[in-house]
């Protein structure tokens, strides 16, 4: 059924666009690629500033209801007005990529603005951050609009992941059937994507934290390399895993914005230093390729697909065959040689240690903050149990990171470990089968690609019988993001399973 509030919107909504769309040459705003924003700023139909008031617009009458959006930025429209000067000034030669194209943030990506930067925690709530995060930074260099921040269920695995409920933003809703997860962290990128309340997302993931919200809400979403893009002034967890992404309504548009955001960063120099060899000279957007599929080697670990429903299921070996018409080389009933049944306990012992520790560097950076460090986020959670809704939540987690004293021989020992996952596992079934990717339903693959900080693409892949998204995700080993991106990109011309949000309770 849908929801009745949502009718009226509907209505609204359509008036609004009839006029919107008068008013600028008929651009159709609903679902807009960044390519035909681009093609509408160089033709005059559109203009920044319409763009950002229609997603203000879409937030102002959608967010009520989904919540996906924390905070709107009060200097978007100002932004806007300044592309639109800067586009008519050089004769449009600057119209392209994504000047001018308004962003929405997972609200732990800095912003030194107006905004607040908070990861949907009471405790962060007008701290102050030195310098925008390394994304950001970009971001603004490209000409993009920051429309505001998106609510996350952040920290992931100090929150229930799939709750998709912040202390800031409350609980976000899924757009396609508003009682069914949208899942977590980045649910509100993913929600806010789905349902065109920005032209495109940014979220972070450290274990299925893109994947997972990209593919309940039918968006695509990019989890990099890691290292592939700056981590710095971005909450943290580990550092290890860590990793900012795009989640957007098309593959064209999260790639779009991967090319902005990918490069060597001095405050996050390990990593970027070491992921700046695979970004390819001339970017990504050359591997938006039709004939992706053709010549690939694809493989299908059979402990990833097993217990699905039957429409699940006969939508997942439909797909496969469509690899397969497409020139792919797919591969079924692989087995990931490596026991990784302790993968979890390894990963979450580790993560504990490294997030106090990187938690505390992220804290005592501040220019000015409520808490200065993990022991004081849970003084203040204390002090707040409402808010904070302890009762329902509490924060084991958090206390047991705070009990940690660094990196001792546990914490290595766990390292080892997943080293140990990582080369006998995927990178070990991919050499020896010559992969150039793997899949899996979901974000099912999200804990082995993680690990290893390994790349993957979930992409929209089907809707169950209640009208629940699905997805399918290509995975790779590091550096794989071209090839991914091949194959992802076909799939999705091939495919064209997207479709916008129904609001069904």
């Amino acid at each position: 059924m849908v929801d009745p509030r949502l009718q009226v919107v509907a209505a609204v909504m359509s008036a609004a666009l009839a006029a919107a769309a008068a008013g600028s040459g008929q651009f159709e705003f609903q679902e807009a690629t960044v390519d035909a924003i681009q093609l509408g700023f160089r033709s005059g139909s559109l203009t920044s500033t319409a763009l950002v008031r229609f997603y203000l617009d879409q937030i102002a009458r959608l967010n009520p209801l989904l919540r996906a959006v924390i905070e709107v930025n009060p200097d978007a429209l100002a932004q806007a007005a300044r592309a639109d000067a800067e586009r008519s000034a050089s004769g449009g030669r600057c119209a392209g990529g994504l000047h001018g194209v308004p962003v929405l943030l997972k609200d732990n990506i800095a912003t030194r603005d107006r905004l607040n930067t908070t990861a949907g925690s009471l405790a962060l709530l007008g701290s102050v951050v030195p310098r925008d995060a390394g994304v950001v930074a970009r971001l603004r260099r490209a000409g993009a609009v920051i429309l505001g921040k998106a609510n996350p269920s952040e920290w992931s695995n100090f929150r229930p992941v799939e709750s998709g409920w912040s202390a800031r933003g409350g609980q976000t809703l899924n757009p396609y059937v508003l009682s069914a997860t949208p899942c977590g962290s980045s649910a509100g990128p993913g929600v806010a994507a789905a349902a065109n309340m920005a032209a495109v997302t940014l979220g972070s993931e450290t274990d299925g934290s893109i994947l997972c919200p990209s593919s309940s809400n039918s968006v695509v979403g990019i989890k990099p390399t890691v290292g592939l893009t700056s981590r710095s002034g971005v909450i943290p967890i580990t550092p290890r895993q860590d990793t900012i992404g795009p989640m957007c309504r098309t593959v064209s548009d999260a790639v779009h914005v991967l090319d902005a955001i990918v490069g060597y960063d001095e405050l996050d120099a390990e990593a970027t230093g070491a992921a700046s060899k695979y970004i390819p000279r001339g970017g990504y957007t050359q591997f938006l390729r039709i004939d992706g599929l053709r010549g690939k080697r694809i493989g299908v670990p059979a402990v990833f697909f097993e217990g699905y429903d039957d429409v699940r299921a006969a939508a997942y070996q439909k797909h496969l065959n469509t690899m397969r018409k497409h020139g792919a080389t797919v591969i079924k009933d692989l087995d990931i040689a490596t026991n990784f049944s302790d993968l979890y306990d390894q990963e979450t012992l580790l993560m504990k240690a490294e997030f106090k520790l990187s938690l505390n560097a992220y804290l005592s950076d501040l220019l000015r903050s409520p808490v200065r460090s993990l022991a004081d986020v849970i003084a203040f959670n204390n002090a707040h149990p409402v808010e904070e809704r302890l009762k329902d939540f509490g924060q084991p987690d958090l206390i047991a990171a705070e009990e940690t004293n660094g990196i001792g021989a546990k914490e290595r020992a766990a390292i080892r470990r997943l080293d140990e996952i990582s080369t006998d596992g995927l990178e070990k079934l991919m050499r020896e089968h010559r992969l150039d990717a793997i899949v899996a339903p979901n974000s099912d693959a999200s804990s082995v690609l993680a690990v290893g900080g390994y790349p993957g693409i979930a992409v929209p892949a089907g809707y169950d019988t209640e009208g629940v998204p699905f997805a399918i995700c290509f995975g790779g080993l590091r550096g794989y993001e071209p090839r991914l991106i091949e194959m992802a990109y076909a799939f999705e011309q091939a495919t064209r399973v997207r479709r916008p949000p129904t609001f069904k309770r």
